[in-house]
C-alpha cells in the first residue's frame, strides 16, 4: 500500500520524469475500466484525453449510463458530488478537491434552506451549480441546457423558487414570462464580462457575432446574438456561416469551439479587469495532467456524499433527467 498524501486536496506525490503522462493515462483506463469526464471549461489537454466532454447536463447524462467501475470527474466538486449521488456504487475521483465553484459557495445550505421557509408553498428549482446539501432540499434540478423547459413544465400559476444564480434566473424569468424568487449569487467568470469593451470589440469586428451564456448579467445578454449553455454556444458556431465569435463564457469552450471550426476565429470576450485571467475558471483549473495521471493511479482523492444527503439529492436530480428525456434535450 502507497502512504499518499492528499492533505492538499490533491495527490501529492511525485511524477517519474519523462513519464507520457496521455500513454499511462490511457492505460491506466484500461487496466482500472475508468473513464474520464471532463466539462468544457477544463484545459484543452485534459479534453483532449477526456471519454466524454459536455456540459453539466451532459456529464450528469453519462455519468447516469456508464458501465465503468471508476469515474474520473475533471471539473468542479459539485459535479463529482452529482456524479456519486447517480453512481453510488462507483468510485468517483476527482484530480484536485479544491476545484469547487463561486456559485455554488454562495448558495449555503443553511441560509437557502432558511430562505425557503421564509417562502411556504414555494417548489424549488436549483440550478445544477449547488452543492448535494443544497440539492437535497429541491423540488428538481436544472442546467442551463434544460432550465426554461423545466420552468415551462411547471403550471403557469405556480409559485417557485429559483436559486442560486440570478443571472440565470433573471433570463429564464425573461423567456418564460414567470416571476421566480431568485436567490442572489452569481459566477465570477460570468459576472466579470464587460460591456463597454464587447461593444468596443464590435466596431472592431463588426462581422463577428457575440455568443454569451445565461449566467452573463442582463446588460450582456441584451446585446448578445446568441444566448445559450455551453453545448447551444458550441452548436450555434459550428451550424452559423458566420466566421467571427465574440465569447462571453469560460475561454475553455474556445478549445472545442476551434477543433470543431478551424476555419473560424473565437474571441474571448474581454473582463472589466484587464489585468486578470477573469475569463477562466480558477478553480477548474486546478485540475492538471499530472493531478489526473495520480488521481487514476492512487485512486484519490474520492468524492464522498453523506447517505442521508444523497437520498434526499437524488430525487431532483432523476426528476431532471426524467423531464430532460421526455423533452428530447
Amino acid at each position: 500500500m502507497f502512504d499518499v498524501d492528499i492533505s492538499k486536496g490533491y495527490v501529492d506525490m511525485p511524477v517519474p520524469e519523462g513519464v507520457d503522462l496521455v500513454a499511462e493515462i490511457e492505460k491506466m483506463k484500461r487496466e482500472k475500466n475508468a473513464v474520464v469526464l471532463a466539462h468544457y471549461y477544463q484545459s484543452g489537454d485534459i479534453q483532449d484525453i477526456a471519454d466524454y466532454v459536455g456540459d453539466s447536463l451532459a456529464l450528469a447524462q453519462w455519468a447516469a449510463k456508464t458501465d465503468a467501475s471508476i469515474l474520473v470527474l475533471c471539473g468542479v466538486h459539485f459535479m463529482g458530488e452529482t456524479a456519486k449521488i447517480i453512481c453510488p456504487d462507483k468510485k468517483v475521483l476527482i484530480p484536485d478537491l479544491n476545484a469547487g465553484c463561486s456559485l455554488a459557495d454562495s448558495c449555503p445550505a443553511d441560509a437557502f434552506v432558511e430562505f425557503v421557509k421564509q417562502h411556504p408553498g414555494y417548489k424549488v428549482i436549483s440550478y445544477v451549480n449547488t452543492s448535494a446539501a443544497v440539492k437535497a432540499h429541491t423540488d428538481v434540478v436544472v442546467t442551463s441546457s434544460n432550465a426554461k423547459q423545466i420552468v415551462e413544465s411547471f403550471p403557469d400559476d405556480e409559485k417557485l423558487i429559483f436559486g442560486p444564480d440570478k443571472n440565470l434566473g433573471n433570463y429564464i424569468n425573461g423567456v418564460t414570462g414567470r416571476h421566480m424568487l431568485l436567490w442572489d449569487g452569481a459566477c465570477h467568470v460570468h459576472s466579470q464580462f464587460s460591456l463597454e469593451k464587447i461593444v468596443a470589440l464590435k466596431k472592431q469586428y463588426p462581422d463577428a457575432l457575440l455568443l454569451a451564456h445565461p449566467e452573463c448579467k442582463r446588460d450582456i445578454l441584451l446585446v448578445a446574438d446568441k444566448v445559450g449553455s455551453t453545448a447551444a454556444l458550441l452548436r450555434f458556431a459550428t451550424q452559423s456561416d458566420c466566421k467571427r465569435f465574440i465569447v462571453a463564457t469560460e475561454s475553455g469552450i474556445l478549445h472545442e469551439m476551434k477543433k470543431n471550426n478551424p476555419d473560424k476565429e473565437f474571441i474571448p470576450a474581454p473582463p472589466d479587469d484587464s489585468t486578470c485571467g477573469c475569463s477562466e475558471c480558477n478553480f477548474m483549473r486546478l485540475n492538471t495532467m499530472k493531478k489526473l495521471y495520480n488521481t487514476l493511479k492512487y485512486e484519490l482523492p474520492e468524492i464522498v456524499v453523506d447517505e442521508a444527503i444523497a437520498r434526499e439529492a437524488i430525487k431532483p436530480i432523476r426528476r431532471m433527467l426524467d423531464i430532460s428525456a421526455s423533452l428530447g434535450i
